[in-house]
């Protein structure tokens, strides 16, 4: 059992507002004072911990109740906050914006806050509006009886006329007001069609904004309300997180550098508890696999904007190529399905699977229910899944290894084989270490991957 530190969520009225700005700049900002800070973002995002992890040097961490399951968030807020002055959690769309599942959860950051027991600190963008503020920030804190709006930061506020005439509008709702931050390029990250750029592609630009940022927040919002608000959380003990049961020893080779950053840190850390000995390698530069590597993770992030780069790197897509063909134990999600597959917009990959894949204009987003039509690496036939899908490329043919269903719809895609599971569902197994489980287990098994 842990206790839950003090603690606070970001929120904002919808998606846009500045979340991350004012959540990553809070965290830098208290790291300044001296403080041990806990970082974690509501939902699946991979991108926006990236910018948690460098504004607080510890790993950012990721609260999604509608994979995890509601019961499972307290534990992984817990392993968030642990050792930490206070915990951060950044929001993700607007306040009461969730999963729009009929079966639940709504996985919104209202439901995330309050499994935590965490008060709401609402991020408002004063760009566009004056006395109206009133009424948008009396709505959000009067919804839901349930949810404590503890305060409120305006964001891109225009003037020093413009931040009195906000301060005075919300003042009529009760709320106080904790900070006002103004517009500024120096705070702007580039965004990029998935949003923002990950870190991993520009950290020493990205280390700058942030310091800007820290400063900023530093100067512009009131940091001793804003602590006095997280130390308003009750105090809470939870129990840890599931812990993965040792399956033998195993190398796993884990695609990295500027094109493959989308890892959950709970995945890597329950594989390496199963067992596995985590090998980094970057599929753009390095010319084989890690030595010895008896399996390979290839999670997500942006092989269309270096398809050129990693298609150069003929030796290692052979090593590939080679290896899985010989029994190297695979686990694929997204951007590494496309590594996978023949050719991606017409440059030549590894040709593991029988696939090309494309980019379109049409976004695939959604949580989904999957079970595996066929034995794999994370399980047996039957297998069971919750993950999220978030990509613009399509792959032809799709595959047949999973039936998956969502809230738009349902469907068959990915490939399996008893050592091969490549899909576009990103899975978050902090509160199953099951399949990492029997992922390190195969790894440790197979005499023919390893060379």
């Amino acid at each position: 059992m842990v206790r839950l530190p003090p603690r606070l969520v970001v929120a904002g009225t919808s998606s846009g507002v500045g979340k991350t700005t004012v959540a990553t700049g809070l965290m830098a900002a208290l790291v300044g004072r001296g403080l041990t800070v806990g970082a974690a973002k509501v939902g699946p995002d991979f991108i926006d911990p990236g910018y948690h992890a460098l504004a607080t040097g510890r790993p950012g961490r990721n609260l999604d109740a509608w994979i995890c399951g509601p019961e499972a968030v307290p534990a992984l807020a817990g392993r968030a906050g642990a050792a930490a002055d206070v915990l951060v959690v950044e929001g993700v769309m607007g306040l009461f914006d969730g999963s729009g599942d009929p079966a639940g959860p709504d996985a919104s950051t209202a439901e995330v806050a309050n499994l935590i027991g965490a008060p709401i600190v609402l991020v408002v963008d004063g760009a566009a509006v004056g006395a109206s503020v009133a009424a948008m920030v009396h709505g959000f804190a009067t919804f839901d009886p349930a949810v404590r709006v503890a305060g409120v930061i305006l964001n891109r506020v225009g003037s020093d006329s413009h931040e009195a005439l906000l301060r005075s509008a919300v003042a009529v709702t009760g709320a106080p007001v904790l900070g006002a931050l103004r517009r500024s390029p120096d705070y702007a990250w580039r965004d990029r069609h998935l949003g923002l750029v990950p870190v991993v592609e520009h950290p020493h630009q990205v280390r700058e904004s942030i310091d800007a940022l820290a400063a900023a927040v530093a100067r512009d919002c009131d940091l001793d309300a804003i602590l006095t608000v997280a130390r308003s959380a009750p105090g809470t003990t939870v129990p840890s997180p599931p812990a993965a049961r040792r399956q033998g020893s195993a190398v796993v080779a884990v695609a990295g550098g500027p094109a493959f950053s989308f890892a959950y840190p709970d995945n890597l850390e329950l594989l390496a508890e199963a067992g596995a000995e985590l090998v980094p390698f970057d599929p753009l530069v390095d010319p084989r696999l890690p030595a010895g590597a008896t399996g390979l993770y290839a999670g997500g992030g942006f092989p269309e904007v270096f398809a050129a780069g990693l298609a150069a790197n003929g030796a290692l897509l052979a090593d590939v190529r080679r290896r899985v063909a010989g029994g190297l134990v695979t686990w694929a999600e997204c951007g590494g399905l496309l590594w996978l597959a023949r050719s991606l917009d017409g440059h030549t990959l590894a040709g593991v699977l029988p696939a090309d894949g494309h980019m379109t204009d049409r976004l695939t987003l959604g949580y989904r229910r999957a079970r595996v039509r066929a034995a794999s690496p994370l399980g047996p036939a039957g297998t069971e899944l919750r993950g999220h899908e978030f990509h613009y490329s399509a792959l032809d043919p799709a595959g047949d290894a999973l039936d998956w269903s969502g809230r738009a719809g349902a469907g068959r895609s990915g490939f399996a084989t008893p050592s091969l599971l490549a899909s576009y569902v990103h899975l978050h197994l902090g509160s199953a270490p099951a399949p990492a489980e029997q992922f390190v287990a195969t790894c440790a098994g197979p005499e023919a991957a390893r060379s």
